[in-house]
């Protein structure tokens, strides 16, 4: 099965309202690919701007976070309700920082996950190990109880709409990139998973994208590989670099 490649930038806590138009604006030539899938996931203040600035666009909207419940008393958060009515359609969970930070654990994953399917999102689910468990020879063990965890409850069908996003922790943010081997291995692996939950149908459906350090210069071997279908992209995001990484084939 040929899978359509979905390039997420992940703004993290960066760019004002101003600063996320003037860069829409920057990228808006660059990321021009009918082929690929095209997302921007911002920081909550940054949704509404960047809606109207992508309107017309290739581009998809996305968030970097959501609470489980769809209204209510927990201050600082935003609800699935609160992003369907500002035009997201695509939700990071369970990414490596929200665990690492602010409590996230397999379970809130799985209540989020439910919810935006509810919801009609298409979620990016986050998953990886650290360096400590990849030297412990239990990456995959790990990364499975990940996935088991966080898909309890859903169908083969909603799985199929699912991003699962393999981020190895020790290399966000380092300027460390797993081998290509390794990804490639992993999210091999992911796939195995899956297939195990669902079948081989759901599994060869369901897309995988690699979130480590993905950049310019490695683009185009990582998204070579059978089982990578895309990149969750950190601080190249942010550069005219997302543009190369959009443009894979040419890099």
């Amino acid at each position: 099965m040929s899978r359509r490649k979905i390039i997420a930038g992940n703004w993290k806590m960066n760019q004002t309202p101003s600063e996320a138009v003037e860069l829409v604006k920057t990228l808006a030539p660059l990321v021009q690919n009918p082929d690929v899938d095209v997302v921007y996931c911002v920081p909550a203040i940054d949704i509404i701007p960047v809606r109207e600035a992508i309107k017309g666009s290739n581009v998809r909207l996305g968030a970097e976070n959501v609470h489980f419940e769809d209204k209510g008393a927990f201050t600082g958060e935003i609800s699935p309700k609160m992003l369907k009515d500002a035009g997201v359609e695509y939700v990071i969970i369970g990414h490596s920082e929200r665990r690492q930070y602010f409590g996230e654990t397999d379970q809130t994953v799985n209540k989020k996950l439910l919810k935006l399917i509810e919801y009609g999102f298409r979620p990016i689910v986050c998953c990886g190990e650290t360096l400590e468990q990849r030297e412990a020879g239990i990456t995959m063990d790990w990364i499975n109880m990940q996935i088991k965890i966080a898909f309890s409850g859903v169908s083969a069908q909603q799985a199929k709409d699912v991003v699962i996003a393999y981020e190895p922790i020790w290399a966000i943010g380092t300027g460390k990139t797993a081998t290509t081997g390794q990804a490639e291995e992993i999210c091999g692996g992911i796939r195995r998973t899956i297939a195990g939950l669902y079948g081989e149908a759901t599994a060869e459906a369901i897309r995988i994208q690699y979130g480590g350090s993905m950049n310019a210069a490695n683009c185009k071997e990582l998204l070579s590989q059978a089982n990578i279908d895309g990149g969750l992209i950190g601080g190249a995001s942010l550069k005219p670099d997302f543009g190369t990484i959009v443009h894979y084939q040419k890099a």
